[in-house]
């Protein structure tokens, strides 16, 4: 190759890196976005309705915070819905994701029409996470009510390809996501757990439909959850999105427009049945419902997670509840859909079998599983944990009875992250026992003590683990086998049940690739 041959192409090279570099903006530019602070509203004694019904729920139980465990995918659409139609003051909403679906549309349809009434709305959502379009974001950031801030966003917004690109050149930073799930309703009542804002959510999804938790709360917890919400708001990674997007006509008016057409739609009845002529949440969550607890602590990872500030190996969330695990005396239930607990998680589940404490871990199947290659990283680790005495169950991926579904798929999977020790204490929240959300995603959760809740959350547990709905799991001269019963027969079978050959052979093949500290 001639000297003038290598000249061009290095010339060509250099270009070519001058305009990758160019699209992929600057990683830098978080720190100089211009945003302004701002706080949770004061509460008062009777202002809106949610004071009125918050003050007496807590009259003379100022110490105290009331707790109600959320299990119908139903009832969490209603429950965020009319907390949306009563706030009178102010909707403080943080999520890793909000689809542009049809239950997605619905509940930011009353959240519209809330900052209509005058209500202050902040909305922080996941950048990646979240399924709606630009044009969406910036319709509903032009009501003067509303500001929407995107968490730890690309620049590059309008061309997909200048976005691509810099998702590769800052995948250190972007790989790093807000996973936290937080309702604020005039500081009063606040929704936290496992549940984005969805289709599969809310028994709406036509491929598949999610098992999951929520604790709505008043009292003491929701002071607590105001002030991680501000300050995630407040954070450098937190971006308002009009900093983001550029000048475009305002289209708010299209898409309320689009939104009043799901009121003809046969596929919103049920959703809109459960809600009609209904204004006040107390219609969704009765006041004898809660559960008063003392002890109760909501935790979360602090934004700078997200931006790689902490210590290597440092996790605020779980260096709180790694004590709580590992202080069980006699039994704990953990429900993580996605676990893999890797050599350090054995070792401490290990330590209590071997001190006689009773270890269940509920999981999905690989055929129930949305993330196949997240199965993979788990699969490794299931000699070890059944060896070591810990009873693993999967969910399968159709129950054997009742219906996930209110329209569309049967399918059913698990999305719950919880675990419950000793009948006494509890914990339920976004944080998944796996290495991604250990050291890359921001987690929060509910830590709570209360026979009454955890007693709630064992009986679920007990039932999700009857062999109608997991399979539970056997070690058979070393190899895996899947208790499975047909007409009261009990048989165990040899290869993951339910799932496809592709699907196996997928989950196999990730098993062998140096990918768990991503999963």
């Amino acid at each position: 190759m001639s000297w003038f041959s290598i000249a061009i192409i290095a010339v060509v090279a250099l270009l070519a890196l001058w305009v990758v570099l160019a699209a992929s903006g600057d990683p830098g530019f978080l720190k100089r976005v211009q945003q302004v602070d701002s706080q949770a509203l004061k509460i008062a004694a009777a202002d809106t309705e949610l004071d009125r019904y918050g003050a007496r729920l807590c009259y003379e139980r100022e110490a105290a915070s009331g707790l109600v465990l959320i299990t119908s995918n139903l009832e969490a659409f209603a429950a965020r819905l009319l907390a949306a139609r009563s706030a009178g003051r102010s909707l403080d909403l943080m999520y890793y994701m909000w689809n542009a679906d049809l239950t997605g549309m619905l509940i930011m349809r009353e959240v519209v029409a809330a900052a209509d009434r005058g209500i202050r709305v902040r909305i922080l959502l996941d950048d990646l996470g979240v399924s709606m379009s630009d044009k969406i974001f910036y319709a509903i950031d032009c009501h003067p009510n509303i500001e929407l801030r995107l968490f730890n966003p690309t620049k590059a917004r309008e061309n997909v390809l200048r976005r691509g690109l810099e998702m590769v050149l800052r995948f250190r930073s972007v790989n790093r996501r807000m996973h936290n799930k937080a309702w604020i309703a005039d500081g009063r009542i606040a929704m936290v757990g496992g549940r984005n804002i969805g289709d599969p959510y809310f028994d709406a999804g036509e491929d598949a439909n999610f098992r999951d938790f929520d604790l709505v709360m008043v009292g003491q917890a929701v002071a607590k959850t105001e002030r991680l919400f501000d300050d995630y708001w407040n954070s450098s990674v937190a971006v308002p999105v009009r900093s983001l997007l550029s000048r475009r006509p305002n289209k708010l008016r299209k898409l309320r427009r689009n939104m009043d057409r799901l009121d003809f739609e046969q596929r919103a009845r049920p959703y809109l049945d459960r809600v009609q002529d209904r204004t006040s949440l107390e219609d969704a969550v009765a006041e004898n419902h809660y559960i008063w607890v003392d002890k109760v602590d909501v935790l979360a990872d602090p934004p700078e997670k997200a931006a790689g500030k902490l210590r290597t190996g440092q996790n605020v969330l779980m260096e709180t509840l790694l004590p709580v695990i590992t202080g069980t005396a006699e039994f704990i239930h953990i429900t993580s859909p996605y676990f893999i607990p890797g050599e350090r998680g054995v070792r401490a589940l290990t330590k209590l079998r071997d001190k006689g404490v009773k270890v269940s871990v509920l999981t999905n199947s690989l055929a129930a599983t949305d993330v196949a290659a997240v199965h993979a990283g788990y699969s490794r680790y299931r000699p070890a944990l059944l060896k070591a005495g810990i009873e693993l169950y999967e969910l399968k991926s159709i129950a054997d009875v009742g219906s996930f579904s209110l329209r569309g798929s049967k399918q059913a999977s698990l999305h719950t992250k919880a675990f419950a020790r000793d009948g006494r204490y509890g914990f339920i929240g976004s944080l998944n026992l796996d290495p991604r959300s250990v050291s890359l995603n921001t987690e929060m959760g509910v830590l709570f003590k209360s026979s009454d809740l955890v007693a709630q959350m064992d009986a679920i547990f007990a039932k999700e683990t009857e062999t109608d709905l997991s399979y539970p799991l056997r070690l058979e001269n070393g190899s895996l086998r899947w208790l499975k019963v047909v007409d009261g027969k009990r048989t165990l079978v040899r290869d993951e049940p339910d799932a496809g050959i592709a699907r196996r052979a997928t989950a196999w093949l990730i098993k062998w690739l140096p990918l768990e500290s991503q999963l």
